[in-house]
């Protein structure tokens, strides 16, 4: 009998095991990365998809990738800790798609949004300030000083102070007073036009390039960087990304939809 027994514990044991390492798998991370273009497609947008997926390899996060916006739908996005928009442009979602993104925030989800993933949407005011910015205009691409202005956060404890890159260089339009500035762009590091065709867009001394917020519920981060090719093998880079990746995903706490506010729109 005691034989018996322990071998019936010894089971219960390993199927408690198993039953555990099976939860454990189910709770990790998963990004939606949406690569959608309505407008100008960036040629780098393959390589922004490859690099994070490489970075959920790396660090613990499930990554699938799609331009399908049939995916972004509450039946689908429920699946998701976060969504990255990677340089999407246009109007690239349906009412029915626009309430469900809104639903998913509302009920705890995150978002990042690379370089031209503030070049969609312009008709929808909510994207407006969830992105917290809309382009407006660049220069040529140049090579630039940015001021890391935040240090102590995770998508940018590890740059310099003063970082010189190149890259395309967005100026904003509506800018969301509420976002927390992470990178300020010196527009004295900039070539502008010089028939004076670039100044009617200068920002002046304050020009976010990158920043995060908290907005309706939900965890934002954006970056202005990335629109090269060379950006997605910068290791500063792509660290920057990965941290404001990370701050999207928060604690990884399931999504309550029941603080959704917004109310679903039909399809047809």
């Amino acid at each position: 009998m005691k034989v018996k027994f322990f071998s019936f514990l010894s089971v219960a044991f390993l199927a408690m095991l198993v039953s555990i390492s099976i939860a454990n798998a189910q709770v990790k991370p998963r990004l939606l990365v949406f690569k959608k273009t309505a407008g100008y497609h960036h040629g780098s947008i393959p390589l922004a998809a490859l690099a994070v997926m490489k970075m959920g390899e790396e660090n613990g996060f499930v990554v699938d990738t799609t331009t399908d916006a049939g995916k972004i739908v509450e039946s689908n996005l429920k699946n998701y800790t976060a969504v990255v928009f990677a340089s999407t442009t246009g109007d690239v979602l349906n009412a029915a798609q626009q309430a469900d993104l809104e639903r998913f925030i509302q009920a705890g989800g995150g978002f990042v949004g690379i370089h031209a993933a503030a070049d969609a949407e312009y008709n929808w005011p909510w994207y407006g300030k969830m992105i917290g910015g809309w382009f407006a205009h660049h220069p040529a691409q140049q090579m630039a000083t940015l001021t890391v202005v935040d240090k102590g956060f995770i998508a940018t404890s590890m740059l310099p102070t003063e970082w010189k890159r190149k890259d395309e260089w967005y100026h904003y339009k509506s800018v969301n007073p509420d976002i927390h500035i992470l990178i300020n762009l010196e527009e004295s590091s900039l070539t502008y036009n010089k028939n004076g065709g670039d100044d009617a867009f200068k920002m002046g001394a304050s020009h976010p390039i990158a920043w995060y917020h908290e907005f309706d519920g939900g965890r934002v981060f954006y970056t202005g960087l990335g629109h090269t090719d060379e950006s997605y093998s910068e290791p500063l880079f792509l660290q920057h990304l990965l941290g404001g990746i990370k701050y999207a995903i928060g604690k990884n706490t399931p999504l309550n939809y029941t603080k959704a506010k917004s109310q679903r729109v039909s399809a047809n």
